[in-house]
């Protein structure tokens, strides 16, 4: 009923022409959506893709000669042909925007990604430009392209969209279902939304409606300045959509538009979110911060004093909440940089200064674990666990040398049960203290049944990951 009686006076005060809107509390985009909308543009790719038939009919032919699929694809083909193997051509469609006068457009990476063609269109023009790619940034979705449209194109400037506060209202300018230049509008939602969408993912959320076709459009503020590259949405959601921040986005393209590969500082660790128990156990009152599970030797945190069961609480003097906003703050700054990093280390603070490296590109640090030999246990904190043999063995596990206890099985009732160890983990440190038998594990246990917890450096497949285990006091 409130709804009602509110869109009531809403369209009342639409429909006397003495109030404006001003006064009803909302504002006037018709010049701001005339003057940014000259700089937005529509993008159309195209790609060619092999025929999903053709590929079907290899992977049947080359089935072995009795094999059931072989035979049914024989039968099917006598029956009715062979099937087209022609090529097929896939097009969509995507938004982007002028940023220099000379035809320098930003869209998002996978709008272009992969194409063969890639056309633009301009307001106002009936003619489709052939655009050429610059530069390309798969980690934050983000590339560059150029077109040859003459001189003093309309242009949009990045904004501070570190300075957008929620509730702020903002347009969405784009191509939504191909449907060119459409204009949206809302307020910014959130900020720093994670949707699992990348490594730096970090999106200003809007109820601006955003459909397909968007993806690379600009978010709009009041001043007429981009504080968003339109990029994702929730489906079949209404209301919520995602774009990358402007102040990341201004640093990668400048370096594009340079000719420069896209460079982002590096720590050299792995790292992992704190909860409940894993603070407590590290003597920490809250879950803020971001624990060191894993140091790679020589690379800059271990070049920089940093341990195995630090807590990062600070960087460059601001608070640090979680591992995305390290990994964002250490990206953002170009290797060579130094960093100052405050963190928590047997109770008390640490500062550390860091010489960032070079972050590479997808980089993975994983290794195959090859299995472990059964062999006789003993049983403590619910864990079945014996002393790993043997340099073959440590390998096998990942390891550098023979280390640890070799988790061979989990009880079900016990203390072990509650958190995530598996069998064929490595136990390599209690409370930060290396254990390679058993009785020494027996020894911190006992110092820390009065605490209530035991932090714990487990090795998986080459991996280190801290877990807080309970003690019965």
């Amino acid at each position: 009923m409130k709804r009602f009686w509110a869109m009531t006076m809403l369209f009342v005060l639409l429909a006397l022409p003495e109030v404006s809107l001003a006064k009803a509390g909302l504002p006037d985009l018709t010049d701001l959506a005339e003057r940014a909308g000259k700089a937005v543009v529509n993008i159309s790719t195209s790609k060619t893709a092999p025929n999903r038939g053709s590929q079907i009919q290899e992977m049947f032919k080359n089935a072995p000669k009795n094999h059931p699929l072989r035979e049914f694809f024989e039968q099917f083909e006598r029956q009715f042909g062979q099937q087209d193997a022609q090529p097929r051509k896939l097009s969509s469609l995507g938004s982007g925007f002028i940023i220099s006068a000379d035809g320098f457009i930003v869209t998002n990476n996978h709008v272009v990604a992969e194409a063969d063609e890639i056309k633009v269109k301009l307001l106002g023009r009936d003619k489709a430009y052939d655009a050429k790619i610059i530069g390309r940034d798969p980690e934050t979705d983000l590339a560059l392209l150029k077109i040859e449209a003459g001189a003093n194109l309309p242009v949009l400037e990045f904004g501070n969209s570190d300075a957008t506060r929620v509730g702020e209202w903002v347009m969405a300018i784009g191509n939504p279902f191909g449907l060119g230049h459409t204009v949206t509008a809302g307020i910014v939602s959130a900020k720093g939304r994670h949707i699992g969408a990348g490594p730096f993912d970090s999106f200003l959320q809007t109820d601006a409606s955003i459909n397909p076709g968007n993806s690379g459009g600009p978010l709009i503020d009041m001043d007429g300045k981009v504080v968003g590259i339109n990029t994702a949405i929730v489906p079949n959601g209404q209301g919520i959509g995602f774009a990358t921040p402007a102040s990341m986005a201004d640093k990668v393209i400048r370096q594009l538009k340079n000719g420069q590969k896209v460079m982002r500082g590096w720590l050299g660790i792995t790292m992992q979110e704190l909860d409940e128990n894993t603070s407590k156990a590290v003597g920490l009152k809250d879950t803020k911060g971001v624990l060191v599970a894993h140091v790679i030797p020589g690379d800059p945190a271990d070049k920089g004093g940093m341990k195995i069961g630090d807590v990062i609480l600070k960087a460059n003097g601001q608070p640090v909440d979680d591992s995305s906003a390290l990994l964002a703050r250490v990206a953002s700054m170009p290797p060579g940089e130094k960093i100052q990093l405050g963190v928590w280390r047997q109770n008390r603070m640490a500062d550390l200064t860091i010489t960032l490296g070079e972050r590479k590109p997808n980089f993975v640090a994983e290794q195959q674990d090859k299995g472990a030999k059964s062999k006789t246990a003993a049983t403590l904190l619910g864990l079945g666990l014996r002393p790993v043999e043997g340099g073959e063995e440590a390998q096998a596990l990942g390891l550098q040398k023979p280390e640890g206890l070799l988790v061979l099985e989990i009880q079900p009732s016990g203390p072990a049960a509650q958190i995530d160890i598996q069998p064929g983990d490595v136990l390599v440190e209690a409370n930060q203290h290396p254990v390679n038998t058993v009785e020494q594990l027996k020894t911190l246990v006992a110092k820390s049944k009065q605490k209530g917890l035991m932090m714990l450096l487990i090795k998986r497949q080459g991996r280190n990951l801290l877990r807080a285990i309970p003690l019965d006091k």
